[in-house]
């Protein structure tokens, strides 16, 4: 509409002129065109409203649908992999990565089809109103040069654009690192030093910045010269078909005012110059994450793991590739209903072999089979259905404490959070504390170890596993408490089978029997 506006305007301009000088101008109908260039004006704005209306709209729900995916990739991604994480930096780079796809659809993709497509549909326009010649040298004009510019100008820009987003990242995180342990900072005189990193990478983004910030300038000014240019080449053109008498005066007013009209069309190309390298960068990093997004639960799957038993035969891992194994082939069975402990020293591997058992790493020979059926053969989502596993360290958001235990049962009523508390000795805590409503901290900030340690107990037994995988399950507790939690646990799942890496007596008394594992030395 506004290539119309402007190449209508200026035919009626011209025509009108022309009339006049020929003494018609009594002749000359003025107002059909003025009808149409309000029309058109009006048009362009309701257009534009429509267009950042939609555009936008549509961005942001593939963006939000995009965010759950890439999460989704990252829960079934390799145990070892995520455990690597930092929740600063990887929150970070997902926030960038999201934000920076935003820019590929509103900054690049769609202004660049819509670009083409309106210098396509103008160039023939121009073909039928003005001349073939006017046409050619106006869209060919519009999609050569810019096009080149872009190509050479994303060349350029990439390196500093990446630059920008990893200092803009490293400054994020440094940030973040110097208010959440200022205080430790200030104890150990490193204050001003951890500062000091966070302007350096402040600096650094700074000085990418005004990079792109000059080849932004610099992109314009290439993209200024060609609309010149190829109005130039339409005004002499035009100037020579009306000296031939091929055209009239006012046909090539259209022409030259709609190669002025198209210098709109291609102005995006300088937005998404000074963003190429970090939309680039945000892709790699989101698309391997989307291979890994979650799937519908397999009902069969699911329905044969939730009572059943669990079998490790000449279980070995290998922490990496030639690596000796951590500990000598495990044999064991849990069978519904039963507890097992394992028992060893400290990192003789008790907790790897929760973690082969809840399929979080592979076994490097040997097997895990669970349900009659190998453990491989699941799915990641009929594993989450069946199996439930209590880590050493326990996770816990800011938010209520039902905020807390519905992250394993959404759909649990009042009635049954209070119940997993009762079985984990907790509620007459919680009920101290101002009940299910009563907020936590970060990590579960305002609850001591213990009592944080029985809260993600209480949120395993509202999952009602057929497998339930504890590590040192009453760490934090006395031994009245221990007992009584282990009690309650056994007493909410009976049919559940326990496998747990124990080293209190009070765990070990607990269990139906104990394996000790060795280690390859011993």
């Amino acid at each position: 509409m506004g290539v119309s506006l402007l190449g209508l305007s200026g035919w009626f301009i011209t025509a009108a002129a022309a009339a006049g000088l020929a003494g018609i101008g009594v002749l000359f109908n003025v107002f059909a065109p003025s009808a149409m260039v309000r029309f058109l004006a009006l048009g362009r704005t309701a257009a534009r409203y429509g267009e950042r209306l939609l555009t936008h709209d549509a961005t942001l729900r593939v963006l939000s649908r995009l965010r759950i995916r890439m999460l989704q990739g990252y829960l079934v991604s390799p145990y070892r992999q995520l455990e690597r994480l930092r929740a600063n930096s990887f929150l970070n780079r997902v926030t960038a990565d999201i934000d920076a796809l935003d820019g590929v659809l509103l900054r690049l993709v769609l202004p660049g089809l819509a670009g083409v497509m309106v210098i396509f549909v103008t160039a023939i326009a121009l073909w039928f109103l003005v001349d073939p010649t006017i046409a050619l040298l106006v869209g060919l004009g519009y999609l050569v040069g810019p096009t080149l510019i872009f190509l050479i100008g994303q060349h350029i820009a990439r390196p500093p654009s990446r630059q920008a987003e990893a200092a803009m990242q490293a400054s994020r995180s440094r940030l973040i690192d110097l208010i959440a342990g200022r205080e430790d900072l200030a104890v150990y005189g490193q204050l001003q030093a951890t500062r000091d990193h966070v302007q350096s990478a402040q600096a650094r983004h700074g000085a990418a910045r005004q990079q792109l910030d000059r080849i932004e300038r610099r992109t314009g000014v290439g993209l200024d010269l060609i609309g010149a240019g190829v109005t130039a080449l339409a005004l002499g053109q035009g100037i020579a078909l009306v000296q031939a008498g091929t055209i009239s005066a006012a046909q090539s007013a259209i022409g030259v005012f709609a190669a002025l009209a198209l210098a709109e069309a291609v102005a995006p190309v300088r937005r998404a110059l000074s963003e190429i390298g970090r939309m680039i960068q945000a892709a790699r990093h989101v698309l391997p994450a989307l291979s890994g997004a979650e799937a519908e639960p397999d009902a069969e799957q699911t329905a044969t793991a939730r009572v059943s038993t669990l079998l490790l035969f000449d279980l070995t891992y290998r922490p990496g590739q030639g690596d000796r194994a951590l500990f000598e082939p495990v044999t064991l069975s849990v069978g519904p209903g039963e507890t097992v402990a394992l028992t060893g020293p400290s990192g003789i591997g008790k907790s790897t072999v929760l973690l082969l058992a809840a399929g979080a790493l592979s076994p490097s020979s040997g097997g895990v089979n669970w349900g009659g059926r190998d453990l491989q053969g699941y799915t990641p989502e009929a594993l989450q259905q069946s199996v439930a596993m209590v880590p050493q360290r326990h996770a816990l958001i800011a938010g209520t404490v039902a905020e807390n235990l519905r992250l394993a049962a959404p759909e649990a009523s009042d009635d049954d959070l209070w119940q997993a508390l009762e079985t984990t000795c907790l509620a007459a805590t919680i009920r101290a504390k101002g009940g299910l409503e009563a907020k936590l901290g970060f990590r579960g900030a305002g609850l001591s170890g213990g009592e944080a340690r029985r809260l993600v107990l209480a949120r395993a037994v509202l999952r009602r596993p057929g497998l339930l995988l504890l590590d040192e399950p009453t760490e934090g507790l006395d031994d009245a408490t221990a007992k009584q939690v282990m009690t309650g646990i056994r007493a909410a799942l009976p049919e559940a089978s326990i496998l747990m890496a124990a080293h209190r007596p009070v765990e070990i008394e607990g269990a139906d029997r104990s394996i000790a594992l060795r280690g390859i030395n011993s």
